[in-house]
């Protein structure tokens, strides 16, 4: 029997936000969904996925139309409307992107750049104090963390927020400023060039940060996250939705 990833404990309570966002209610929904997780976590082509699941064409195109819909977005958002954002921790990842992720039949930004190691993409993550990811951002790997810091930072601080913690990648007075604007502290240390000092800097919290290093780790473990497959820049971005919500299922 092909190894799947949801129990029943969990399976229940995604079965329960899926209704709440409009998903049908079919008899194969639950294989549907580990036919999804199963491509994701081996990296499979579609075509390849186990008979088990279904026909891959219904698979692939269901995971379509939830993309096409905004239904991933939905469930990301929902599954991550208590997350602790006392700290949120910021970076990026870079993801190798295979050669068949290149050429697709678009004229948008499909986030595909050249870097030192080739075609990659990367991926900005931000998570909560407690190590969990709850936003997520995709560029070109060419594209500098702290281009998109304003983005991650804007989408998840609130009134409850007392820091923002980050390498020096993303020392700036620009993403200073926008942190304080929100009357939280920045925890980012300053580069060795800086005519300022790390005096005043909260070491203790900055080596919380392996928090998100930690959640790369784990959403790496899917090998369709580790390395990029997807033409489409949406159709990646599902597929690190899928793997968050996965990561989110046992806490809520």
């Amino acid at each position: 029997m092909t190894r799947t990833k949801l129990n029943d404990e969990h399976w229940h309570k995604l079965f329960i936000i899926l209704r709440q966002i409009n998903v049908y209610n079919k008899p194969n929904l639950r294989r549907t969904v580990e036919g999804m997780l199963y491509r994701i976590r081996v990296g499979c082509p579609w075509r390849d996925l186990p008979s088990y699941f279904g026909h891959w064409s219904r698979i692939y195109h269901q995971y379509r139309y939830w993309r096409k819909t905004g239904k991933w977005q939905k469930l990301m958002k929902i599954v991550t409307a208590n997350y602790d954002s006392e700290w949120l921790f910021i970076d990026g990842s870079v993801v190798k992107a295979h050669q068949h992720s290149s050429g697709a039949a678009s004229h948008l930004d499909e986030a595909i750049g050249k870097s030192v190691a080739g075609n990659s993409s990367k991926l900005h993550l931000v998570v909560d104090a407690c190590g969990n990811p709850i936003h997520i951002e995709l560029t070109g790997g060419q594209v500098h963390d702290a281009k998109m810091a304003k983005t991650l930072i804007d989408s998840t601080i609130n009134n409850q927020t007392k820091a923002v913690i980050a390498d020096r990648g993303y020392d700036s007075s620009d993403i200073r400023e926008c942190i304080f604007k929100h009357c939280a502290e920045s925890v980012i240390p300053v580069k060795s060039n800086s005519k300022s000092c790390n005096d005043t800097l909260d070491w203790y919290l900055y080596r919380c940060r392996h928090l998100v290093e930690n959640a790369f780790a784990r959403l790496k473990h899917f090998r369709g996250i580790a390395t990029r497959y997807d033409k489409l820049k949406d159709s990646y971005a599902a597929a690190v939705m899928l793997a968050c919500v996965f990561i989110w299922l046992p806490l809520i």
